[in-house]
C-alpha cells in the first residue's frame, strides 16, 4: 500500500511540474503574440497579456488533440517511458527555457521539451526506441516553419502595399492598427492551440505509462485539457518582457501594416502546422515573420546581427535541452 502511494505521488508531483512548465511555456513565449502588438503601441502591455491569455485559453475549443497525440505517441515509444523518463524531460525543458528567458533569447519550449523527452529516452533505452517519422517531422519544421512564416509575412505586406499604395499613410495606419487586434488574437490563438497541447502530450504519456489511462484512449482524461490551457494563458498573463524587447525591436522596427502581416503569416502557419498534428514552434514562426516584413522594406532594415543568435539558439535547443534532460534522468535513478 505504501509503495502505491508513493507511486501515486510521484506521478501528481510529475503532472505539476508538467503544469509549470506549461506555465512557463507562455510566460515564455507571451512574447511570440503581443511583441508586434505591443510595439506597433496598439495595446498596452498589461492589456496585450490579458487580451492574448483570453485566446490562448479559447483555443481549446478550436483544435482537436493531433499535437497532442505526437508527442504522447508519435516521438518515442510509449512503453520505455516511465516515471524517471518524463521527470528528466521536464527538468530538461524547464532548465533551458529559463536560461533563454534570463539572457532573452526567443528559443522554442517546444523542442527544448522535444529535446528533454528524446536524452531522457536515449539515457534509458538508447536511439532504438526513438519513432524517426515523428522526430524527422518535428526536426524538419524547425525549418519549414519560419521559412513559411517568412514567406507568408512577406507575401502579406507586398499584398497590402500593393492594395493601398494610393492610400494616404495616417489612414493606413489607423486601420491597421484595428485590424492588428484580429491579427494578435489570431495567432494567441494558434499559440494556445499548439503550445498546450504538447503538455497534454507530455501529461498523456505519463499517465499511459504509469497505467492511469490506456495507450487506446483516443484522448486523455479532460481534466488534462482543461489544465494545460488554463496553465499556459496564466503564464502569458505573466509575460516575459524580456523576450518582448527582442521580439517587438530588436529584429525589425515594426508599424501596424508590419505587425498585422508578421501576425496574419505566422498565424496561418500555425493553424497549418496543428491542422496536421506537427508540434512547432511559435518562437521560430513568428521570427521567420517579422523578418520576412521587414525585408520587404529593405535589407538593412532587418538587424541580421540578431536574427543569427536567434537561429544557433534554435539549433542549440534540441541537443541542449536533451543534455540536461539525461542527466536528470540519471539523478532520478538515484533519488527514488
Amino acid at each position: 500500500m505504501e509503495t502505491m502511494q508513493t507511486a501515486l505521488w510521484i506521478v501528481v508531483m510529475l503532472v505539476a511540474l508538467a503544469i509549470v512548465f506549461d506555465f512557463m511555456n507562455g510566460f515564455h513565449d507571451a512574447a511570440n503574440s503581443i511583441a508586434t502588438v505591443v510595439s506597433t503601441g496598439v495595446l498596452k502591455p498589461t492589456q496585450a497579456v490579458v487580451f492574448a491569455a483570453f485566446f490562448n485559453f479559447i483555443a481549446i475549443l478550436v483544435f482537436h488533440l493531433s499535437v497532442a497525440a505526437t508527442i504522447g505517441k508519435g516521438i518515442v515509444d510509449p512503453g520505455v517511458v516511465d516515471t524517471h523518463v518524463i521527470f528528466g524531460a521536464l527538468v530538461g525543458a524547464i532548465t533551458w527555457n529559463v536560461i533563454t528567458w534570463y539572457y532573452g533569447i526567443p528559443s522554442s519550449s517546444s523542442h527544448a521539451l522535444i529535446g528533454g523527452i528524446v536524452g531522457a529516452v536515449i539515457a534509458k533505452a538508447g536511439s532504438g526506441a526513438l519513432v524517426a517519422a515523428g522526430i524527422l517531422k518535428t526536426v524538419a519544421f524547425i525549418f519549414i516553419s519560419p521559412l513559411l512564416g517568412y514567406l507568408l509575412g512577406s507575401l502579406m505586406m507586398i499584398a497590402v502595399a500593393w492594395t493601398f499604395r494610393r492610400a494616404r499613410p495616417n489612414r493606413v495606419d489607423k486601420w491597421f492598427r484595428r485590424l492588428q487586434l484580429v491579427s494578435a488574437g489570431a495567432y494567441s490563438l494558434g499559440h494556445g492551440g499548439n503550445d498546450a497541447q504538447k503538455t497534454i502530450g507530455i501529461i498523456w504519456l505519463l499517465l499511459i505509462a504509469t497505467g492511469y489511462t490506456s495507450a487506446s484512449d483516443s484522448a486523455p482524461p479532460f481534466w488534462v485539457i482543461v489544465s494545460c490551457y488554463a496553465a499556459i494563458g496564466l503564464g502569458t498573463m505573466f509575460g516575459g518582457w524580456r523576450i518582448v524587447k527582442t521580439m517587438g525591436q530588436k529584429i525589425t522596427k515594426l508599424k501596424p501594416v508590419g505587425g498585422f502581416c508578421a501576425e496574419t503569416g505566422g498565424a496561418m502557419t500555425l493553424f497549418f502546422a496543428t491542422a496536421l498534428g506537427i508540434p512547432v514552434s511559435t518562437t521560430h514562426t513568428i521570427t521567420g515573420a517579422i523578418v520576412g516584413v521587414g525585408s520587404t522594406q529593405r535589407a538593412s532594415a532587418v538587424r541580421w546581427g540578431v536574427a543569427g543568435n536567434i537561429v544557433w539558439a534554435w539549433i542549440l535547443t534540441i541537443p541542449a535541452s536533451a543534455f540536461v534532460a539525461a542527466i536528470a534522468y540519471w539523478v532520478s535513478l538515484q533519488l527514488y
